[in-house]
């Protein structure tokens, strides 16, 4: 690497990017574990498919649910905590048999006759997306699975005379016949459950409302109640790569995470465990949550942020351009991470047309551009003003990627420190030779006439 200086200037002023703002933050926010406490998998397969996972880059994240009905923030408004983030539906009290009541009571209103989990999977197939995760249990217990261990599922409510009420199995199904890598979020906490939030007592905030050590019964029922929900996923669903366990108020220790993944392993060898953020060997990638983080990391991470400002539908949602997930997506490659997209389909059942307009959008920037996206690793200079790099696993060819601001217009060149270029170099979008002159350790790349205005990337080998 040439120029410290130059570089230094060029990296002057990135901070930890987060999309959230004080109008945006939705839910609770799982921040990311230290660097330090991350402990790399001694099981070789579960090595190989996180290098496999790696290479994906970008997958989609559904959040669905009973919030789904009335648009509100997942879960989280069944939770007493005094809270910006948690609100409530009109003028109903917090109180079992009012709010709990009302909120519960969405399942004999969830009837999502428009169920298309095919469509869910060509949007973001056509988005260019290579992973999934769906939301088989968030934190209010409701299953988007038949669980034989509760009737508080989407099988035993409005929808439950549907031949696809088992939602889940056929959400996966469609997604394994698209080719995606498949992955299943599941809360460990589960606020419906009496073993967690025992109705003898109220539910003063997000833990079980009873101490363990006075009730030992009740939490082994708990622990019981969540593995036999696990097992039934890992047994009856198909395969999966990634179990994402959410909830980090419960440790993997709490529900004696490591029997549960020795036996799931069983089944799914080499399968990747994320206890997000509870630090340790159970926590096989890295979730920061609504952010990015400041600079390159050189284990397994990923960035999970909302297309919208929530996970799961509301009504009305401002939603990211595509061209603000394009340049996301550039910055998170560049540092090294796969970039985990949140997308709420309705309560009917679909992906609304905004959200596939803007895919189909960020997939034909893919099509075109992918090479500088998919299958690469870290660069030791990776970022330079509004232009990121990402690299071959041959360590010999680099990817620039220029993220033009939005509604910005291209310039007549583009510039950066270091990652000087030997031979040709490719503009992706059109496989097209371009031309540029090196001063010293800066790069100057003279853009072609009639460019659409978009991220570009370019394409070379790097000089020694």
């Amino acid at each position: 690497m040439r120029n410290w200086k130059k570089l230094i200037a060029c990296l002057a002023g990135v901070a930890f990017t987060f999309e959230m703002n004080a109008q945006q933050v939705q839910g609770f926010v799982h921040k990311q574990s230290e660097a330090s406490d991350y402990v790399w998998p001694t099981d070789k397969q579960v090595l190989d498919k996180l290098d496999k996972w790696q290479d994906m880059k970008f997958g989609v994240l559904f959040h669905w649910g009973l919030y789904s009905v009335p648009g509100i923030v997942e879960s989280w408004s069944i939770c007493s905590e005094d809270v910006d983030w948690i609100r409530r539906t009109g003028d109903v009290p917090y109180d079992y048999n009012k709010y709990k009541k009302w909120y519960f009571g969405l399942k004999d209103k969830l009837n999502p006759v428009n169920f298309n989990p095919e469509q869910w999977a060509e949007v973001m197939k056509d988005a260019g997306m290579k992973y999934m995760l769906f939301t088989t249990k968030h934190h209010d217990g409701f299953c988007t699975f038949d669980s034989k261990y509760t009737d508080f599922s989407i099988a035993h409510g409005a929808f439950k005379d549907n031949p696809r009420k088992n939602v889940a199995y056929h959400v996966f199904d469609a997604f394994r016949k698209q080719g995606f890598m498949m992955g299943c979020y599941f809360s460990k906490p589960d606020w419906h459950c009496e073993w967690f939030w025992n109705p003898y007592f109220a539910t003063p905030n997000r833990n079980p409302n009873y101490k363990k050590d006075r009730h030992p019964d009740w939490w082994k029922n708990y622990q019981d109640f969540t593995a036999n929900q696990l097992d039934e996923l890992m047994s009856d669903y198909g395969s999966f790569d990634i179990l994402w366990l959410d909830g980090g108020w419960v440790t993997g220790d709490d529900i004696h995470l490591d029997n549960i993944l020795e036996k799931a392993r069983k089944k799914h060898p080499g399968l990747i465990s994320v206890d997000r953020s509870i630090r340790g060997k159970n926590e096989n990638y890295q979730t920061p949550e609504r952010g990015i983080p400041t600079t390159q990391l050189n284990y397994p991470w990923e960035s999970c942020i909302t297309l919208s400002n929530d996970w799961g539908w509301v009504p009305n949602a401002p939603y990211k351009s595509a061209q603000k997930v394009i340049n996301t997506l550039a910055e998170i490659c560049a540092k090294g991470g796969c970039y985990l997209l949140g997308v709420g389909p309705t309560a009917d059942g679909i992906i609304e047309k905004p959200v596939v307009d803007r895919l189909h959008q960020v997939g034909e920037w893919l099509r075109a551009n992918g090479k500088a996206i998919y299958n690469t690793r870290n660069t030791p200079n990776y970022h330079c003003g509004n232009t990121w790099f990402t690299g071959d696993k041959d360590g010999k060819t680099i990817y620039a990627i220029y993220a033009l601001p939005e509604g910005e217009k291209l310039p007549e060149t583009i510039e950066w420190t270091g990652n000087l270029p030997k031979g040709k170099m490719t503009l992706l979008s059109k496989n097209k030779r371009v031309s540029y002159r090196c001063e010293g350790d800066k790069v100057i790349v003279k853009l072609p006439k009639g460019l659409k205005d978009e991220p570009l990337a370019f394409e070379f080998k790097l000089k020694k």
